[in-house]
């Protein structure tokens, strides 16, 4: 099972969480992917992705996050001892967020988005000082992200395999030229 988490205010409609579900359909294996609409509540959205694992094995459980779903992506792996792909993850998203607070709209539509003051402390509890087993990694950050610092993604990620890409940006445009990778990551036996 792949579990796709996508970042604020984005949706199941993202261009990577498409991309990696073309790729899965293109595999045979569409069924083993979930990318489910996260709420905006941090502990709400963490409560759905544990329901959602439900008891599948470490052994048999990515899970793919991409912006701040890339730093719930990183709870999650660490709860679960399952390997994770984080594609420009939000590293301390309390001090990015906290600008956010308020109404807003979703990237994908014009449906209203509330992000509460105090979703601050919910992903407070969420934070993790230090990945446990690097080797569960895969971490791949754009130098030209507009949003996130490449280089606090490649430190705190610091002994996992990494791909810093020269120059992109926060959506990764050319992320279709490494679905691949990510998939041989999340599906190790697909690889051989």
């Amino acid at each position: 099972m792949i579990l796709y988490l996508h970042g604020f205010r984005s949706s199941p409609a993202s261009f990577k969480a498409r991309v990696v579900a073309s790729k899965m359909a293109d595999l045979g294996r569409a069924g083993e992917l979930v990318c489910p609409q996260l709420p905006a509540s941090p502990k709400e959205a963490m409560a759905l992705a544990v329901a959602l694992v439900g008891d599948t094995p470490a052994g048999e459980l990515a899970i793919v996050g991409s912006s701040l779903g890339g730093f719930y992506a990183t709870w999650l792996a660490e709860r679960f001892g399952c390997r994770a792909v984080l594609l420009n993850p939000a590293i301390e998203p309390l001090k990015d967020l906290d600008q956010h607070v308020g109404v807003t709209t979703a990237w994908h539509s014009d449906e209203p988005f509330e992000f509460k003051r105090e979703y601050i402390d919910e992903l407070r509890e969420l934070a993790v000082e230090q990945i446990t087993r690097p080797e569960r990694y895969f971490l791949i950050a754009a130098t030209g992200d507009e949003v996130l610092d490449y280089r606090d993604m490649v430190r705190h990620y610091a002994g996992a395999r990494q791909v810093v890409i020269d120059g992109s940006n926060h959506a990764i445009t050319e992320f279709a030229d490494y679905v691949d990778d990510v998939l041989a990551f999340c599906l190790p036996e697909a690889a051989q």
